[in-house]
């Protein structure tokens, strides 16, 4: 399975910098991914619903963690072009 497309959508928040969509094999999208600032780097969140008890859950997950390495380099690779770009547009 490859990643054929990834849609970064920046927000100006103090952790949250932005959400993405990411699509498989151009046939199957997730969406609601989202890029977080941490104490010391960027990780990317998976999409959750928030339960009765008020934590939160994955609905969607990579279940290997070599496959969640490869999507959390293709995000972050795709946000800080998204950065660049918009930095030079303004």
């Amino acid at each position: 399975m490859e990643i054929t497309e990834v849609n970064i959508n920046l927000r100006d928040e103090e952790r949250l910098k932005a959400f993405a969509n990411i699509t498989f094999d151009d046939v199957f999208v997730v969406r609601g991914l989202k890029v977080i600032m941490g104490n010391n780097d960027l990780f990317v969140c998976m999409p959750s619903r928030k339960m009765n008890d008020g934590s939160y859950r994955d609905i969607a997950h990579p279940i290997r963690n070599e496959f969640r390495i490869k999507l959390e380099e293709k995000i972050l690779k795709a946000y800080k072009e998204e950065l660049s770009k918009d930095e030079s547009e303004h």
